[in-house]
């Protein structure tokens, strides 16, 4: 919004030449900018080389702390952006300042799609704009006074980088998951065991028997990446595959908004799946936030129950299940659509006596199953789950049987069922599912109950509106010639039946999952290209480490095909696979020179920031993706850190089961392998909020720009009309971005440093308010009037000794700045540094030395380039990045004395003032004592006195 600032940070008058403004806080902040540069100030040094000739700095405590990843976006950043940069800057200095050897940096995950989009647009090529958003936004980076290790910093679209991420995942294409050792292994090992006889070859052959296709078939069942035929989102608007979580609840694109729908194509994936035990395990140990652990556990899914098959033409239909104990009221099945058993079980004609309402109306099973999965291919998983829709599905034409009594019970497809979970099959107990009650309801399904309803409604299913579902009941109905469930509770009945369907060879009790494997390919151009080749008969090979990086070659169109968005019949056609010069090699990979065709997928936006913890460790490493020293001196294990891992790891809540999750299986995998000492890549993880702004909007519904909107009574006017006013994001698009460059020319970054850590909790989202800012820039101006003289530009400290109630004011600040630092409580400690100021201020007179230069170090980490300056005025020739950081005497961090509240009957009779180490038995019998105390209760008989020592006593008469 317009409006007016009175102190526009602005020029200096007359009488103050030497004050404090915005053109000050310009000359300063660049002038030491510069310094850090040039003096290299923010270098962490490593255990290698630098720690090993400096024993005192080698015995310094290790503290890692990192931002995720940002976007190189061609917008720029607004000041939102920049929140939790700044918080991790903040407490990067403090515990620099307490002693620690700090490595803070910041890199670029620059592979990405905005960047494509627009090398289709226009032809340029993505690096490009790329290489120029990284600039910009170091540019933007640099004048916040972040104390990054610029010698570390880096981004994916890097050569040198990117080779590192294909080793990687050449690492786990060459892994395996051995459930008995339950850790990953070279995919040799496994080669030795089929070749031996240790481990059989599936068919009975020998491994010298096998074909090479027959072998690469067989070890990609193995590979912990492996290339498969399955069921994918294809986005034809697009022209590539997306992972589940790139797919909106509505069934399309997250980016651009196409229809998505499910294929089966060949694609690249990772076997996350086979993590998902200990993935679960290992987030106790973690300290993050409990609401992203919470999402965890819940996209993993691990559910206990039973696998159970149901015979059918000879062969049989296997469900997994959580209540083996419901099986006797299975009355039908359900496959999904995608099942690839549904072919199978899909005879000519219906059976005789099909119900209408089973057949979709359509003359044959075949016609009701096809049209019923292209109308399933166009929902995506969420919306085929949710509870509100109506149930839909088809007969297949087949009946299974209910291995415990023998029934007959159709055998259905239905899109609420997905091959995402489970077995993609499932029994249907309608009476004790609500989904399957719906179903049972629409297609008029019989509905036997057998858990006893613990309500009035009684086990005529006839009369039930709804399925009831309860873990806390008797099972009834459940008698048949093998097992009897009749009058067991729910767990005992599980554990009859499993052991039943065990003994009799038709199921077992096991362990199931909502996780299901990692798609990692896109048919993209600006991405890792993989560095696999096929050979004549398909087989995949892997490139050595000598080949690598293998580089994104010239493409003369950037876009993978797009197809008629509705066009579900529609196959990938990338940007890769148009350049036959790059994709048709002759490569000797150690059996002399062979052709071979490159895979022209590139790999996912997420595989650059699966890892880039470890290459901030040692960036300039041409022969290992980290040293094993330096990586276990940075994120190795250590008391109350078992896994290891990254000191504090700060970015936004939004990527709980996306990066690191991935994050979390990369960084599993090279430990099993050997290559890095820390199981997990993040030990503590902290989700700042969100900076919001007011967006306001015409009568169409349009944007307009913040900056132009005026208030007069309450509403809001542009250009004459009045518009609504909505808190919401800050972004370009919504035209209320406001830029951290404006704040820096009107204030400096100092007072944007402190706006941003001073409105409100890390933790919480909160609005920007440009005219508050200012604040902040008078508290800078306060700190520094208080220590030079604005008209003569002098330092006016003097050495003389404080007084008793500065002394108390100062040491109760450090005492609170210490720990509201150490606790990411940056808004309180602002608080309690402003009280001191305001101290010295009503204090007059000249400020002593001690207390001058205490406030400075306390003000360093939050706002540097100040403080830098006043350290030097100060008469110090070091820079303040790496003083002591100030220590309270607790002597003066205790009151003399508090004010203790005595209540009689709940009201305020006396206040007394004690002392606050005062005990319970002490302070009652002062305040029984007190002669108010004793005029109010006036002889009456006291009942009970509550004490809470040393600032309350309530008698209870």
């Amino acid at each position: 919004m317009s409006e007016t600032n009175p102190t526009a940070a602005g020029a200096s008058v007359d009488a103050a030449p030497h004050r404090y403004t915005a053109a000050v806080a310009a000359e300063i902040e660049a002038r030491w900018q510069d310094f850090w540069d040039a003096e290299g100030t923010y270098a962490a040094p490593n255990p290698k080389g630098d720690l090993a000739g400096d024993p005192e700095l080698a015995a310094r405590p290790k503290k890692f702390i990192m931002d995720m990843f940002p976007y190189p976006s061609g917008a720029g950043l607004h000041v939102g952006h920049p929140l939790g940069y700044i918080a991790t800057d903040v407490f990067a200095r403090y515990q620099r300042m307490t002693g620690h050897n700090v490595l803070h940096t910041l890199g670029f995950d620059a592979f990405g799609l905005p960047a494509e989009q627009h090398a289709v647009a226009t032809g340029e090529h993505p690096r490009v704009t790329t290489e120029a958003a990284i600039t910009n936004m170091r540019s933007q980076l640099r004048r916040l006074g972040l104390g990054h290790d610029k010698r570390r910093s880096f981004a994916t679209i890097d050569p040198d980088y990117y080779k590192w991420t294909q080793w990687i995942f050449l690492q786990i294409f060459n892994s395996w998951y051995d459930d008995e050792a339950r850790k990953a292994r070279p995919i040799a090992e496994l080669v030795a065991q089929f070749e031996s006889g240790e481990r059989a070859v599936p068919g009975g052959r020998s491994w010298n028997e096998l074909s090479a296709v027959e072998r690469a078939d067989l070890l990609g069942e193995y590979r912990l990446a492996y290339a498969s035929d399955a069921p994918v989102n294809w986005c034809p608007g697009l022209g590539t595959v997306l992972a589940n979580e790139e797919v909106t609840a509505d069934g399309r694109s997250e980016r651009g908004n196409f229809p998505v729908f499910k294929a089966k194509l060949r694609q690249w994936n990772m076997r996350i799946t086979a993590y998902a035990d200990r993935l679960l395990e290992d987030l106790e140990e973690l300290d993050w936030p409990e609401a992203i652990k919470l999402q965890q556990r819940n996209w993993i899914g691990r559910s206990e129950g039973a696998r159970v098959d149901f015979p059918i033409d000879g062969e049989h239909i296997t469900v997994f299940t959580t209540r083996p104990d419901t099986l006797f009221g299975a009355s039908y099945m359900v496959l999904a659509p995608e099942h690839p058993l549904v072919d199978r079980f899909t005879p000519a004609a219906w059976p005789e006596g099909t119900h209408e309402v089973w057949t979709g109306g359509h003359a044959t099973p075949a016609e009701a199953v096809s049209a019923y999965r292209a109308q399933a291919a166009s929902k995506s998983d969420v919306e085929r789950q949710a509870e509100a829709k109506d149930k839909t599905g088809v007969f297949t034409g087949s009946y299974a049987t209910n291995p415990v009594n023998g029934e007959k019970i159709p055998v259905f497809i239905a899109d609420y069922v997905l091959m995402g979970y489970g077995t993609g099959a499932i029994m249907a107990v309608p009476a004790h599912d609500a989904r399957d009650f719906a179903f049972a309801r629409a297609f008029e399904l019989p509905i036997t109950c057998v858990v006893e309803p613990t309500d009035d409604r009684g086990t005529d299913t006839s009369t039930w509106d709804d399925a009831f579902v309860s873990y806390d009941a008797k099972i009834v109905n459940s008698t048949g010639e093998g097992v009897s469930l009749d009058g067991l509770g729910v767990v005992e009945a599980k554990a009859r039946v499993t052991e039943w369907l065990e003994r009799s060879g038709i199921g077992e009790g096991t362990v199931n999952f909502r996780l299901r494997d990692w798609l990692f390919s896109r048919q993209r151009y600006w991405g890792e290209p993989f560095p696999i080749v096929y050979d004549e008969d398909g087989v995949a090979h892997a490139l050595p480490e000598s080949m690598l990086p293998l580089e994104l070659p010239e493409v003369e169109d950037y876009s993978p095909r797009t197809f008629d968005p509705d066009d579900a019949d529609t196959q990938p056609e990338t940007p890769l696979s148009r350049n036959e010069e790059w994709v048709d090699v002759t490569l000797d990979l150690g059996d002399g020179p062979r052709r071979y065709r490159r895979e022209t997928n590139t790999m996912p936006n997420w595989a650059g920031s699966c890892w880039y913890e470890l290459r901030y460790l040692d960036p300039h490493n041409d022969r290992q993706m980290v040293d094993p020293e330096i990586e276990r001196y940075w994120m190795g294990p250590g008391e109350g850190r078992p896994h290891g891992g990254v000191d504090l790891y700060v970015g936004g809540a939004e990527h709980a089961v996306l990066h690191l999750l991935y994050a979390r299986f990369w960084s599993k995998v090279l430990f099993d392998l050997g290559y890095v000492s820390s199981a997990e890549p993040f030990h503590k993880l902290f989700n700042q909020g969100m900076i919001q702004a007011f967006v306001y909007r015409d009568s169409r519904g349009f944007a307009v720009p913040a900056a132009e909107v005026e208030e007069r009574d309450g509403a809001f006017y542009y250009q004459g009309e009045q518009v609504s006013r909505l808190l919401g994001k800050m972004g370009k698009s919504l035209k209320n971005a406001v830029t951290p460059e404006s704040i820096c020319e009107e204030y400096g970054a100092d007072t944007l440093r402190l706006y941003e850590m001073a409105m409100g909790p890390l933790d919480v989202s909160r609005p920007w308010d440009t005219r508050a800012v200012v604040g902040q820039f008078r508290l800078l101006q306060r700190l520094w009037r208080n220590i030079v003289d604005e008209a003569t530009g002098e330092v006016t400290v003097v050495d003389a000794e404080p007084g008793e109630d500065t002394l108390r004011a100062l040491h109760k600040a450090i005492d609170g700045v210490r720990q509201d630092l150490e606790g990411l409580r940056f808004n309180t400690a602002i608080a309690k540094v402003t009280e001191l100021n305001n101290h010295l201020t009503k204090a007059g007179g000249p400020v002593s030395r001690s207390v001058a230069e205490a406030l400075v170090l306390l003000v360093a980490p939050l706002a540097p380039h100040i403080a830098e300056e006043l350290w030097r005025k100060l008469g110090h020739t070091d820079t303040v990045v790496h003083q002591d950081f100030p220590v309270a005497d607790q002597a003066y961090v205790v009151d003399e004395a508090v004010t203790c509240v005595v209540q009689i009957k709940g009201k305020v009779k006396a206040r007394l003032e004690v002392s606050p180490a005062i005990s319970e038995e002490e302070l009652e019998k002062v305040a029984l004592a007190d002669e108010k105390v004793v005029a109010a209760l006036a002889g009456a008989p006291i009942r009970k006195v509550i004490v809470r020592a040393p600032k309350l006593v309530n008698i209870v008469v």
